[in-house]
């Protein structure tokens, strides 16, 4: 690496940095300084607001999110393993790997069931 080269990234991270801090700097200026009371409200898609927006919901959904977002994680997990087991088999190493996505897929159903039964896979 040459001292040319970090002139480069120094001159384009400067370069960046500025644009973005005059953009901000920018707007602040530009914009309208009167707030009215009707942009103080909240935007409900042009419906007026009923009641406030502090509310619980119920832990149900919360839960039910975090179950998608794991099986989600398990299915894009599936698809790289399907992309790698054919270069391992070529390697020797398949079966080796085949019994760790086994121990894995059970440890994964298991953790399914347990959910289940809890009645966290019901959307209510």
């Amino acid at each position: 690496m040459n001292a040319e080269f970090f002139g480069y990234v120094a001159f384009f991270t400067f370069v960046g940095i500025a644009f973005a801090v005059s953009a901000i700097v920018t707007s602040w200026f530009l914009r309208p300084w009167r707030a009215r009371g009707e942009k103080l409200t909240t935007y409900e898609c042009g419906e007026e607001p009923i009641g406030t927006g502090w509310h619980r919901y119920n832990i149900r959904y919360y839960t039910f999110a975090l179950l998608f977002l794991v099986f989600d994680v398990v299915g894009v997990f599936l698809l790289l393993f399907a992309l790698i087991f054919r270069n391992a088999v070529k390697l020797g190493i398949g079966s080796f790997l085949f019994w760790q996505m086994l121990i894995f897929l059970t440890i994964v159903l298991i953790a399914w069931i347990y959910a289940w039964k809890k009645g966290n896979l019901e959307w209510v």
